[in-house]
């Protein structure tokens, strides 16, 4: 059964990094290219130049100034109805169905700096947000008609131990929270996933796909966050190539990078 490359990748603004894009789509031929935080609206994304590239199917939710979330591919695309995790309406989540599976494109939010919901209503958002989607994904996994779901995107909670660079220092720093990693590792549970990421990497494997802008040398530092993720639901799981999962370091280095990068992996199509 024929195989498509999946990459997932927070690019911060896609019209100020779309040559990053389409230089990342040319070397590494992803067939479906998941965007989040375009940080524009449908009428500004840069179809032409990505059209260029060889995408020449996609499905784009933009919103002005911030967020956005976009799917671009070689394969055609047929949109499908995102799940409504946001209390807000933000352009947080697209979803499409592509070579026999649904794939859903989320961009969760970052939840700010103070960990309280009462003192921090980003973080209340983001708390409310993770516990949608655990309900939505319990619902879902019960359904016999559902197709094979992959979830990716920047989720923005690095679950385990070794997500992050000190596990000590970051239990009480947004992103590493019990509260968040414990809310996600129940989304995985109830909503039957796969983490690729851990499916292929041992525990003690130190896994990053975020560096901040403040580091002054972060290859030096490697004070990293795993925040992108690719999950498969327990019918998509047998279509993954789990040992072709990568995370592309390198795109972190360079003029005006993201301070996230692309994550792929092969799946084949189902049906």
């Amino acid at each position: 059964m024929p195989k498509f490359k999946l990459a997932t990748w927070n690019i911060n603004s896609v019209r100020l990094r779309i040559d990053r894009v389409t230089d990342f789509i040319r070397r590494e031929k992803p067939d479906v290219l998941c965007l989040q935080e375009i940080k524009c609206l449908e009428d500004q994304f840069p179809a032409k130049a990505l059209k260029a590239a060889g995408m020449k199917h996609m499905v784009v939710h933009g919103q002005k100034g911030m967020h956005g979330t976009a799917i671009v591919s070689r394969l055609p695309l047929e949109p499908a109805d995102g799940p409504p995790f946001c209390m807000h309406g933000h352009a947080r989540c697209t979803a499409v169905t592509v070579a026999g599976h649904e794939i859903q494109n989320l961009y969760v939010p970052a939840g700010a700096d103070i960990p309280d919901p009462v003192l921090n209503d980003k973080f209340a958002h983001k708390l409310d947000f993770i516990e949608r989607m655990r309900s939505h994904y319990q619902s879902r996994a019960k359904k016999r008609s559902a197709p094979p779901l992959i979830v990716v995107g920047d989720l923005n909670i690095a679950p385990e131990e070794h997500d992050v660079w000190s596990h000590r220092q970051l239990l009480k720093v947004v992103s590493h929270t019990p509260v968040e990693t414990d809310g996600m590792k129940a989304i995985i549970k109830d909503g039957r996933f796969t983490d690729i990421a851990r499916a292929k990497h041992p525990p003690e494997d130190k896994l990053y796909t975020w560096w901040s802008y403040r580091s002054p040398d972060w290859r030096k530092n490697n004070r990293g966050r795993r925040l992108d993720h690719i999950w498969s639901d327990h019918r998509a799981t047998p279509h993954v190539d789990i040992k072709s999962y990568e995370i592309h370091t390198t795109e972190r280095d360079g003029d005006k990078p993201s301070d996230h990068v692309p994550v792929t992996v092969k799946i084949a199509a189902a049906g």
